[in-house]
């Protein structure tokens, strides 16, 4: 991989660098010049800046390892690179072949058996097989699994063995039966299928040297830059169009909206209501769709003073949600009303949070002696949340002023503040998610798991958790969904979070761009993408 990747990097020298400069063919390739020579560099540039897509993201990814990181901003490049066994349609979470070209299961729901693709390679030229599944698949399961691997037991928490059939068969046993096991198969984290080899080279984490069998490679990181991905020509699928893709690493809004807008950039995420018009009036395009994600305030449950629900619900109450979402995201983003999305199952539009009630609160919070609460906070966009934390926590503390309560921000960026999440020194934090795969769990047993990098309140309800097993192992359908609504009413009456807003999934792009799409999950594959 090392010798491969000095070799990328030698042919792409001239097409990276000005890639850094131009960004793309709109800008112009280079001044007029009598010079042949010169005129025929300038066409090679241009050809050049027409083969790469430059996508400049808020934030920088935590790494590139599928079973190390759970940040969007690391799935948006994983994405072109690995592959799982499963992958989503393009336009919602249904659950489409990918690396299995078909799967059977048994009549008890335990036994699931996967038929591989055949004469697939990973991107060192090694074998994709199923030995190679299932050496995926043991690294996150007892004993092997480590602590960071915080999708693992999202995805195989009811697996209790994966064995090679034979070099193109996967049978996968589980402890109980798992309804959502498919969709978990298909997702960005934890179920994207590694090169064991570079595994084994890496010692276990390739979060700086990923290899997968998807249509793009990886040949470099910058930190603090960008990250620079080239077509995989070997590809055992339809070859991506365009053979060159450069992650830029912006976090202000309008200096990424400066970067679209110059030609700098192709496509841009993270915009809020305030940057549309000028997206458009440069005569770029909208991306708009409804998003699958939770905006929440999570309050720590797990010590004083919010180990007490009635302090919970008084804060809760001390803030207008309706108002604050029409102030902040002027119309794109609407009042959350419940943790799941409204398409989700299990979602009840009869379900309501605790009311805006300034007066309670202040009644409850003064008789308490609460006056003071420490937040913590993110610096840069998020998928759910367009104008970040630092703005979100900023307008929380304004309503909790008039309420006799002052607070006290800390805020980081994005990788820093996972850390701060996770070491737990907070009263309250601001949080999001993203669903992974469209199936209720992957949000209500946020408020479930161990892992503190998931259920950043620390929230431990023994009848809340068994719901969440019953969940699992029930069939799609009314039951199912009826389980579902109930976890949302506990968490509800309970105040585990602040439910804010769920987000529409805004991005620019220029007009020479197409096929260009946001999935509903977050993820950014750019294959099928091209480029005028």
């Amino acid at each position: 991989m090392k010798k491969m990747n000095k070799l990328i990097a030698f042919v792409l020298a001239g097409a990276i660098s000005f890639a850094s400069l131009a960004g793309c063919a709109g800008n112009g390739a280079s001044s007029a010049t009598a010079s042949g020579s010169a005129s025929g560099a300038a066409s090679s540039r241009k050809s050049e800046a027409s083969d790469t897509l430059t996508y400049a993201q808020g934030a920088e990814p935590r790494g590139l390892d599928p079973a190390l990181v759970d940040d969007g901003e690391s799935a948006k490049v994983t994405c072109n690179i690995y592959e799982g066994l499963l992958k989503y349609d393009k336009d919602s979470t249904k659950v489409e072949p990918c690396l299995a070209k078909t799967w059977d299961i048994s009549d008890d729901g335990l036994t699931y058996t996967f038929h591989l693709q055949e004469g697939v390679k990973f991107q060192d030229g090694t074998d994709f097989n199923a030995d190679a599944v299932v050496y995926n698949i043991d690294r996150q399961l007892p004993p092997k699994v480590t602590k960071d691997m915080s999708y693992a037991s999202f995805v195989y928490s009811s697996v209790k063995s994966a064995e090679a059939v034979d070099e193109n068969t996967v049978k996968i046993t589980l402890n109980s039966p798992c309804t959502p096991l498919l969709k978990n198969l298909a997702m960005v984290f934890g179920a994207p299928v590694v090169s064991p080899k570079a595994l084994k080279d890496n010692n276990n984490n390739v979060n700086q040297a990923p290899c997968g069998t998807g249509p793009y490679k990886f040949v470099r990181w910058d930190k603090g830059e960008d990250i620079v991905l080239i077509r995989n020509d070997n590809y055992w699928g339809d070859k991506a169009k365009c053979k060159n893709v450069v992650f830029k690493f912006i976090a202000d809004n309008s200096a990424r909206v400066v970067a679209l807008n110059n030609g700098e950039a192709d496509m841009i995420d993270g915009i809020d209501a305030t940057v549309v018009s000028q997206i458009q009036s440069a005569g770029n395009k909208l991306y708009q769709a409804k998003g699958m994600n939770t905006n929440y305030m999570a309050y720590n449950a797990s010590k004083a003073p919010f180990n007490d629900a009635k302090l919970r619900k008084a804060i809760s109450q001390a803030v207008n949600v309706p108002e604050l979402v029409t102030s902040l995201y002027q119309g794109y983003s609407e009042p959350a009303t419940s943790v799941l999305p409204t398409f989700i199952g299990g979602y009840d539009k009869s379900i309501t949070q605790t009311a805006y009630d300034a007066d309670a609160a202040a009644a409850v919070l003064k008789a308490a002696g609460l006056t003071q609460v420490h937040m913590i906070t993110y610096t840069n966009p998020r998928p759910y949340n367009t104008v970040n934390g630092q703005a979100l926590a900023e307008a929380i503390q304004g309503y909790l002023s008039k309420v006799g309560v002052t607070c006290k921000i800390d805020s980081y960026d994005w990788t820093t503040y996972k850390s701060k999440v996770t070491e737990g020194d907070y009263d309250i934090c601001f949080y999001g998610w993203n669903g992974d795969n469209g199936d209720p769990d992957n949000f209500m047993s946020l408020m479930s798991v161990d892992d503190p990098s998931q259920n950043v309140a620390r929230y431990k309800n023994p009848e809340f958790n068994k719901l969440i097993a019953q969940g699992l192992s029930t069939p799609e359908g009314d039951a199912r969904n009826a389980i579902y609504t109930q976890l949302e009413k506990i968490a509800a009456e309970d105040n585990v979070w602040l439910t804010i807003s769920h987000a529409q999934n805004l991005c620019g792009y220029r007009p020479n761009i197409h096929d260009f799409y946001y999935h509903v999950t977050g993820d950014v594959p750019l294959a099928g993408v091209s480029k005028d």
